[in-house]
């Protein structure tokens, strides 16, 4: 057994198999999935886990150098709480319509059990040096 915050065999890998540009999503309950697109579905029940709880915990694994959220997410209170874990990593803001787009193409989607509206991010995988 590995002594990491991360427990799940299937994120590990997930995340262990991004390379440099791979884009990792981060997605509510409700994005839609294009066939094809790898998919962790951690969802248990509305909520569970939340949005930021799994965002906090990838991002402590994944070096990031790009993120992309959907415009409709700014002003939100879901983006009030997310803002400030951001860093200063490079932030893009797309339509939603894009964004799913975007999300169709994704190496991997981590699905929550999160239920607010717009509660994705797309991780534009980064290099440690």
């Amino acid at each position: 057994m590995q002594d990491r915050r991360i427990l799940n065999p299937r994120l590990l890998a997930m995340l262990a198999g991004a390379g440099h540009t791979d884009t990792i999503v981060i997605a509510d309950s409700g994005l839609p999935i294009a066939p094809g697109v790898e998919v962790l579905d951690l969802s248990l029940t509305p909520g569970v886990p939340s949005f930021l709880q799994t965002f906090d915990v990838v991002r402590e694994t994944l070096a990031v150098e790009r993120m992309i959220l959907a415009k409709e997410t700014e002003g939100q209170p879901l983006y009030r709480q997310l803002e400030p874990r951001l860093g200063t990593v490079r932030v893009e803001m797309v339509s939603h319509e894009e964004f799913k787009r975007l999300a169709a193409r994704a190496k991997g989607v981590i699905r929550t059990g999160e239920c607010t509206p717009y509660a994705n991010i797309a991780l534009v995988a980064g290099v440690t040096f």
